[in-house]
């Protein structure tokens, strides 16, 4: 192992961040189907397949169509990579493309082209540029901790929608056991005669 690895393993994984920043920044699996899908349009009219000693030609009477429609496909496919402010036009140019090249090359180059060109092309379209993370706003009143202050725990708070006794009264009224008391209360007054019940007795 030499000791040049190091700093190469370091430099290509830079180099792979690069290129992932740089893709992720454009329609690029857009663009590479776009221009994939020109390659078969505008090689199968021009292309001769040997099947044992039989030469197939499948050159078309519209052969210059389907080489201009591929050209035009992968010159869309590479502008999508750079200039992807122009990715809606490049997007229903390469779908309608696409569709031409059904009659025109063969099926669309047997159909790779078109299914290749028409998936590019509805990518394109819907492709929208990602927002830059924005950083958080910082918390007010921070507890202690890096907890913010309402995550402390506190004392429990009283349920508002049950009602609550005050000074021995709920609902408005003395409670049973406090009119009980009042009742047999001997030491004051009683109501009847007015007079102490201790002395009363006596």
């Amino acid at each position: 192992m030499s000791a040049e690895t190091p700093a190469a393993t370091g430099q290509f994984t830079r180099r792979r961040l690069q290129f992932r920043a740089w893709r992720g920044a454009r329609p690029f699996w857009a663009g590479l189907f776009v221009a994939l899908g020109g390659l078969p349009i505008a090689y199968f009219p021009y292309a001769n397949l040997q099947i044992g000693h039989l030469t197939l030609a499948m050159a078309t009477t519209a052969g210059a169509g389907s080489l201009i429609i591929g050209v035009l496909l992968i010159v869309l496919g590479v502008s999508l990579w750079f200039q992807k402010h122009v990715r809606v036009f490049a997007g229903v140019a390469a779908i309608l493309l696409a569709l031409v090249s059904i009659p025109v090359s063969n099926l669309g180059g047997f159909l790779i082209g078109f299914l290749l060109a028409l998936t590019g092309g509805a990518m394109a379209v819907s492709w929208v540029p990602g927002q830059p993370p924005q950083a958080e706003p910082p918390v007010e009143g921070k507890g202690t901790g890096d907890a913010p202050e309402g995550a402390l725990p506190a004392a429990p708070v009283p349920d508002a929608t049950v009602p609550q006794p005050r000074d021995g009264v709920e609902g408005g009224g003395p409670s049973p056991a406090v009119q009980a008391l009042e009742e047999n209360d001997l030491s004051g007054t009683s109501p009847a005669n007015g007079a102490n019940g201790r002395h009363s007795a006596g």
